[in-house]
């Protein structure tokens, strides 16, 4: 076998592995996450399983832009540009503060450590994980403003990371001064702003002029890459350029895109990231071996180690603790315009409890300087990950025990009728002005009486202990749907009709579908 077909099957195996323990993990309401590490640390001990080691460039510019932008077209701009003070202080204030904090712990702990490296590995472990967040705060009814306030956190804390990451890099070579490094922080901030919305905005235009999904979904794939590598290019953020270019296109969407190219760039953004987010776990656990030999080779004996990961650990919790409680404090006494902004003490409870690390500690892990203590730093930075993910774990059972207000479900469903109202009136006055005279009077009447009975629907009063109308006609087509598809399959098998009918049917089947499944959204 060639080394070319041996990657291939490498890579085969990988995805294979990877979805399946994924699958698994789901049925049986384990994290996924864990459950990668876990099976790619055993495996990497199987005779026969290479030495697996990460280039961080091929993770930096590969993996981490489309994961990201994954994250940020599914963010609400208008969420994150209305919470932007508290996300601002999360993301940026919260992430150098903790990279002090725990790089002073880390410095402490660790022997023969300078402090400069020890504050470029608080940057590495100080930003919280999009997807890792996501994926609890979907979960979990919380209130609105808690859930924008924690994606866009961990959506725009990475670059903060970075930046801090480099320039204390740049501190463990020469001495740091601080004036060039606030100008470096802006001029990344700025220029990373700047790319993405140039980005998005070409992006935009280009997307306007194309009538084919599949181009448009081409020019999706290359989208986060184009803003990353830009940006780098131009002494900015490549991760804040990704995310403004993702926030800003999906917000443009509609207005840019066919309804056929939005829901295959959905679906198609999901599965990237479902495999990139798995398979670096799962990556992760595949080299643990060769992370853990460095380490002991590198660290400070059995007990040094356990002090240092459980002081880490605790430092990252006090000062998440410290830092939003303390902004707390400041939303409630401050000047009146703050006040107006303020959250409960139980928000900031459940901000504090969310501090779950992820892909981007575990890249950054390996663009820490070569020093002796490197590997030791990594395999702290992969603790620190797991760990962060076990404490993951409760997360949601600690925000359900804080009782906070869940979504007004009822109000949003009343906005939702009202508005659909205006939408069904626009389209009954554009029939009325489009109708031709030949056109058939059963399709006008038809189409009359379905507006109708949608917007009868529409107005019908919003009751929470009752199933509301529109959820009731979902369910019951559903379940017509599931029938309607059973006989055409069973056509399909007697060989009663061609294939061509048989795939047109499946198709405006799984078009109804998949607008009924849109809708519960």
């Amino acid at each position: 076998m060639s080394a070319t077909v041996a990657t291939i099957v490498w890579i085969v195996g990988f995805v294979l592995l990877t979805v399946t323990v994924t699958g698994l993990s789901g049925r049986v309401n384990w994290s996924a996450p864990i459950a990668l590490v876990v099976v790619g640390a055993g495996t990497s001990f199987v005779p026969g399983v290479p030495d697996i080691t990460i280039d961080p460039e091929a993770i930096l510019y590969g993996v981490l832009p489309p994961l990201l932008f994954a994250a940020a077209i599914q963010t609400s701009f208008r969420d994150v540009r209305a919470r932007r003070d508290s996300i601002l202080a999360l993301s940026v204030g919260l992430v150098v503060f903790t990279a002090f904090v725990a790089g002073v712990a880390t410095w402490l702990l660790v022997p023969g450590l300078g402090l400069a490296a020890a504050v470029a590995f608080g940057a590495v472990i100080a930003p919280t994980d999009a997807v890792a967040v996501s994926s609890v705060t979907g979960s979990t009814s919380l209130p609105r403003r808690l859930v924008t306030i924690l994606q866009g956190e961990s959506l725009l804390n990475d670059a903060s990371a970075l930046v801090t990451l480099n320039a204390a890099i740049a501190a463990t070579v020469t001495v740091l001064n601080p004036g060039l490094v606030v100008g470096e922080f802006a001029l990344e901030i700025v220029v990373g702003v700047g790319v993405g919305l140039l980005v998005g905005w070409l992006v935009s235009l280009v997307r306007r002029q194309l009538r084919a999904p599949v181009l448009d979904t081409s020019l999706s794939l290359i989208t986060p890459y184009l803003a990353f590598i830009a940006a780098q290019l131009l002494f900015g953020s490549g991760v804040l350029a990704v995310v403004i270019a993702g926030l800003l296109l999906g917000y443009r969407s509609p207005t840019v895109q066919s309804a056929e190219a939005r829901v295959a760039e959905r679906i198609n953004w999901r599965t990237i990231e479902y495999l990139l987010e798995n398979a670096v776990f799962l990556f992760i656990g595949l080299s643990l071996r060769h992370i853990v030999v460095a380490a002991w080779d590198h660290g400070p004996g059995l007990w040094g180690t356990i002090a240092a990961c459980l002081g880490i650990l605790l430092s990252l919790v006090v000062a998440r603790v410290v830092w939003v409680f303390a902004l707390t404090l400041v939303y409630r006494h401050g000047p009146r315009f703050i006040r107006a902004r303020s959250w409960s003490w139980r928000n900031a409870a459940g901000v504090s409890a969310a501090g779950i690390r992820g892909v981007v500690t575990l890249v950054a892990a390996f663009l820490l300087p070569d020093i002796p203590q490197r590997p030791f730093l990594q395999f702290l930075a992969f603790v620190v990950v797991l760990g962060t993910l076990l404490e993951g774990l409760a997360l949601a059972p600690i925000l359900r025990m804080l009782k906070l207000p869940p979504p007004n479900i009822a109000q949003e469903l009343a906005e939702r009728g009202n508005l659909l109202a205006e939408v069904r009136s626009a389209g009954e006055a554009e029939l009325d002005r489009v109708v031709a005279e030949n056109d058939p009077d059963e399709v006008v009447d038809h189409l009359r009486r379905v507006a109708q009975f949608h917007g009868a629907v529409d107005a019908m009063p919003v009751e929470p202990e009752v199933e509301h109308p529109t959820t009731a006609y979902r369910r019951l087509r559903m379940a017509m749907i599931q029938a309607e598809r059973a006989a055409v399959l069973d056509a399909r098998r007697e060989n009663r009709y061609q294939e061509p009918a048989v795939l047109a049917v499946l198709a405006s089947i799984d078009a109804e579908e998949t607008a009924l499944r849109m809708g519960e959204k």
